[in-house]
């Protein structure tokens, strides 16, 4: 194998000389050294190929990165939160998202091998295993009826040979083929399940069918994805602890350095200088410092915003009161941000994926609605999660977990608690949403993977109106069962009344009919289902 660094040819080590040749491949346009590099479709990516991703480009397959450094945002494929930093030697997986960097890739297996094809692979095999929701009236008529027609016609024939008038016999058997005719009985269900669907439509809530929302009145354990679900789904500043300054001109001088970066922390700080009313000066001899942060002139001053490994390279300690501050607010589960001006530390600016302000209201209601079993299910890392766990009132949290983890970790809920619903926005969801009893899509800010597989889709980015599927779906399942009663009460009285004649066939035409616009009307008064109220 001929082994590239860079674009220099270097000796091969003896045991892989016989290995198959590297592919140097573009991926994003990146310019390289040593020649250009081969353009081809990532379906004919191979083991031990060097793949060249651009800034901002998504990475065709799993591998390892072999040189370069960058933040690659793999929260489709993980969970987390925040861009991770990649190095050489990191692992970094296909469809997630090159940050400011370019980064040399090595794959390390075909493109059906890589963690997003196993994900799709894990949907396939969990919705294979699921098994169909099954009627009580469908099993139900598929006897009866039978039975009501052998006896109709036994009714016509038998008795005659017994000496009864044909005639006699034969309104008698007309008269069960009315009374028993299952028409309240096959509109029971079906009514109340399209006026339940037709009541969630009106509230943004889109149940894909009847099973569904029959499931939802079942649930006893409800498991949340933590990144785009319960919080926002994007770091917001929550701190700024700053040092020999105040806290507007240490923001100030931040996000003038990071104006025209579109890392999802930079954003964060320019929304929040704006928010402020801050003008930013232009930065001059900008420079990206990939993996840990930014170097930017502003105001005369040489400003440096970056993680702690960038201090570290620079020489530049902390004061007590910024490393004690640190310290608290990483334990938090926040994402830190140094900034030094001068190569004197200015001040610490913290960020986090916070709640959504409806999430710990929805989870109170949820938790007052019935006994549930209430879960954070999430990719991220246990501080962040147990942070936001405690935010919102749940005290379950299962983190660190890839899709596969999240999979096993709802089969043990279901174990424990019985019906289990899953509520998730993301790629990495998708396995867990397939295999749970009921799961419920994030719509407004959802991937087509999530939403495609869940059988609830809330399509308002928001969790306001989570309490009202399962209210919904319980007042739905109590209008069955009175449409059942009455459609099967009708049925008991007549059938006797028919058999021993003592039901005319008008009565039995009239009764019926009363029934099946009963069981209609009843149905119909889900329309003006109101539930709680939904949380903003």
């Amino acid at each position: 194998m001929t082994s590239v660094n860079l674009g220099i040819p270097v000796a091969p080590p003896p045991a892989l000389a016989q290995r198959r040749p590297t592919r140097r491949l573009n991926v994003g346009g990146v310019p390289v050294g040593g020649g250009a590099p081969v353009s081809v479709a990532t379906a004919t990516l191979q083991p031990d190929d060097v793949v060249l991703v651009a800034p901002g480009s998504r990475i065709p397959a799993d591998g390892e990165v072999v040189s370069g450094s960058s933040s690659v945002n793999q929260a489709a494929v993980t969970g987390e939160s925040m861009p991770a930093p990649k190095e050489a030697g990191s692992r970094v997986f296909a469809g997630t998202v090159n940050g400011s960097g370019a980064l040399e890739v090595r794959v390390n297996g075909a493109a059906g091998e890589s963690a997003l094809a196993r994900i799709v692979d894990t949907v396939t095999k969990a919705r294979a295993n699921r098994a169909p929701t099954q009627r009580f009236t469908d099993s139900f008529q598929r006897v009866f009826t039978p039975l009501v027609l052998t006896v109709t016609v036994l009714l016509v024939v038998v008795p005659p040979l017994f000496g009864q008038p044909f005639g006699e016999s034969f309104r008698r058997a007309m008269v069960l083929l009315v009374a028993a005719s299952p028409c309240a009985l096959a509109l029971s269900t079906p009514s109340a399940i399209l006026a339940g669907i037709a009541r969630a439509a009106r509230s943004g809530i889109v149940f894909k069918g009847g099973a569904q929302l029959e499931t939802a009145a079942t649930v006893r354990a409800i498991a949340f994805d933590k990144t785009g679900t319960i919080t926002l789904g994007l770091p917001v500043l929550t701190d700024i602890v700053p040092h020999g300054t105040d806290a507007d001109t240490l923001l100030r001088l931040a996000a003038a350095a990071e104006s025209r970066s579109k890392h999802p922390l930079a954003l964060a700080l320019q929304q929040e200088a704006k928010a402020r009313q801050l003008a930013l000066p232009l930065p001059a001899e900008l420079v990206s410092l990939d993996g840990r942060g930014i170097s930017a002139r502003v105001d005369g001053r040489q400003v440096l915003i970056g993680n702690r490994r960038l201090l570290d390279e620079q020489g530049i300690g902390l004061p007590e009161n910024l490393r004690s501050q640190s310290a608290r607010l990483e334990s938090e589960g926040h994402t830190l941000a140094f900034v030094t001006a001068d190569s004197q530390p200015l001040g610490v600016l913290a960020f986090r994926d916070e709640p959504r302000p409806e999430a710990a209201g929805t989870i109170g209601r949820l938790r007052d609605q019935g006994t549930y079993g209430l879960t954070i299910l999430t990719g991220d890392n246990a501080a962040v999660a147990g942070s936001i766990a405690a935010a919102v009132g749940i005290s379950d949290v299962r983190a660190d977990l890839l899709p596969a983890d999240k999979l096993s970790a709802l089969e043990d809920l279901q174990r424990q608690h019985g019906r289990v619903a899953m509520i998730g926005d993301g790629v990495n969801d998708a396995p867990a949403l397939v295999r749970a009893d009921l799961g419920i899509a994030m719509g407004g800010a959802g991937t087509d993977l999530a939403m495609e597989t869940a059988g609830v889709v809330l399509m308002a980015d928001g969790l306001g109106q989570l309490p009202l599927v399962f209210e919904l779906s319980r007042a739905t399942r109590a209008m069955i069962v009175q449409n059942l009663v009455i459609s099967l009460g009708v049925i008991a009285l007549l059938v006797p009344s028919a058999l021993f004649g003592w039901a005319s066939i008008g009565v039995a035409i009239v009764l019926h009919e009363f029934s099946t616009l009963v069981v209609v009307a009843n149905a119909l008064r889900l329309l003006g289902f109101r539930g709680s109220r939904p949380l903003q």
